[in-house]
């Protein structure tokens, strides 16, 4: 063929190396389909682009605040606990959970010095204390159950140290001598609502939150319960004195006044933010953090299993790209790894390996896709497969005599 006939080639997929060389599909279409595939993943992947309004308003008929999904409130300073206080420490959040079938994380404590974190979470009924970063403490959770089939709890965690005391509504609920919480558990920077390190974000209204630097008996338990009821703060005593107490009372403004002097007070961002977002978090962290989340990994999968097969039919079929197969699994880890990367900027995503992992992993089966598919798919798509279908005589066939 000469090289004038090449140029008034019709642009239809001719190729014989190709599947597709019978079937007669634009290279255009093939290359829309393959740029469209990537786009609604870059879609699918950081989606909203920006960080959403802060969804944190006051209640107009009490004290108190309401946090939606995208909600966050951070204090203005750190917690520092003094070289003269002992382990004792004690915290009462006074809350109502949005849903009772939700999870998230109600109160953070973060230390970015050393990266420790303390968070209260809801897991469904369930409330989780969990501990992260380094800690001579063996045991990183605690759970208890039951916690949130009420409309509200107020919720009192109290320890020496080593022996820890859950309560709900005045009531102990379970005790531990492995979980010890102490006083620097509840230092560094106070996050409500989400998590310190990847979006983690819990839906409700807060009513009230105290931190105490002593244990409180039994008794202390049910006064403050009844106090926290009646009065909407509790009756501090100067034997107990108080590290933090916000009562939620300003009703307006951004601000949420520490009621101890010279305290740390609590400020609600206009954006929505993740205090420290972590980039591409290692696996065995991420597990450690969500546990099990085969959803998560199958979703992963799933979503980059066209990629894959559009790419690798372009690669092949339009570009003839040395090693197709290899340079369609290695563009697909690059798609994810960009992705990853910039969801480390927008806290509404969290950037982990494991995500670059499943997605190349959903490339290749893709890719694999195409290999059993393609032939078959070209064959149908083929206008001599149509033509025979419906009968109809191929131009320049022979015809039998009658």
């Amino acid at each position: 063929m000469s090289r004038e006939s090449e140029k008034n080639e019709s642009p239809q997929l001719a190729i014989a190396a190709s599947p597709f060389c019978d079937a007669y599909i634009p290279r255009q279409a093939i290359g829309a389909l393959a740029v469209l595939t990537l786009c609604g993943i870059l879609v699918a992947g950081l989606w909203p682009f920006h960080s959403p309004k802060n969804q944190v308003q006051w209640l107009g008929n009490q004290n108190g605040i309401r946090i939606d999904r995208y909600g966050t409130v951070v204090s203005s300073g750190r917690f520092e606990p003094a070289s003269s206080d002992g382990p004792s420490c004690s915290l009462e959040v006074w809350l109502k959970p949005r849903r009772t079938w939700d999870k998230g994380t109600f109160i953070a404590f973060y230390n970015p010095v050393n990266s420790r974190q303390f968070l209260l979470q809801q897991y469904y009924t369930k409330l989780i204390l969990q501990r992260d970063g380094e800690y001579e403490y063996g045991q990183t959770h605690l759970y208890v159950d039951e916690v949130f089939r009420r409309k509200q709890a107020l919720i009192t965690v109290t320890s020496d140290g080593q022996d820890t005391a859950v309560y709900t509504n005045g009531n102990l609920v379970t005790r531990s001598s492995q979980f010890g919480v102490s006083l620097k558990d509840l230092a560094g920077k106070l996050i409500v609502a989400n998590s310190p390190m990847q979006g983690n974000s819990w839906s409700g209204q807060l009513l009230g939150l105290a931190i105490y630097k002593s244990q409180l008996t039994s008794d202390q338990v049910a006064q403050h319960y009844q106090d926290w009821m009646r009065k909407g703060k509790p009756m501090v005593a100067e034997s107990n004195p108080a590290v933090a107490l916000y009562l939620f009372d300003e009703r307006t403004g951004r601000t949420i006044h520490d009621q101890v002097r010279s305290g740390v007070d609590l400020y609600i961002p206009e954006r929505y933010l993740v205090v420290h977002q972590a980039l591409l978090e290692p696996p065995w962290v991420e597990f450690h953090r969500k546990g099990p989340h085969l959803d998560d990994i199958l979703i992963n999968i799933g979503g980059f299993v066209p990629l894959g097969f559009f790419v690798c039919t372009y690669f092949t079929s339009v570009r003839q790209v040395k090693h197709a197969l290899l340079a369609t699994i290695a563009f697909g880890a690059i798609v994810s790894l960009t992705i990853e990367v910039l969801q480390a900027y927008l806290p509404t995503r969290d950037s982990g390996l494991m995500d670059v992992v499943t997605n190349t992993l959903g490339t290749g089966v893709g890719v694999a896709l195409y290999r059993v598919a393609a032939l078959p798919l070209a064959r149908a798509l083929a206008p001599k497969h149509w033509a025979s279908y419906f009968g109809v005589p191929q131009q320049g066939a022979a015809h039998k005599p009658s």
